[in-house]
């Protein structure tokens, strides 16, 4: 599940934010999910427009899933965001 919203009061880089609950595993399936996560969006941060702010929650099954499935998830769901962005012009 991915959130974006634009802050147009403030001129910061795009940021990205993950949640990943317990529900996801132990501390060590967390910390793998979130180290994973980050590295996925590490070549695409510089991407995000000038105040984009995104928020990416992990599923449960997000500790199971290949490297390759999670990296096309969160590119997918990065778009639908962006497209939501453009759409509602705020929010997605």
């Amino acid at each position: 599940m991915a959130h974006g919203l634009t802050d147009t009061n403030d001129s910061h880089a795009g940021r990205v934010g993950f949640i990943v609950s317990k529900a996801v595993g132990n501390a060590v399936r967390r910390n793998r999910v979130k180290r994973r996560l980050r590295e996925i969006m590490r070549p695409r941060i510089s991407d995000l427009e000038p105040g984009s702010l995104f928020v990416i929650r992990a599923q449960p099954n997000a500790a199971e899933a290949d490297y390759a499935v999670l990296e096309s998830e969160v590119v997918t769901l990065l778009s639908k965001a962006r497209r939501k962005l453009a759409d509602r012009g705020r929010r997605a």
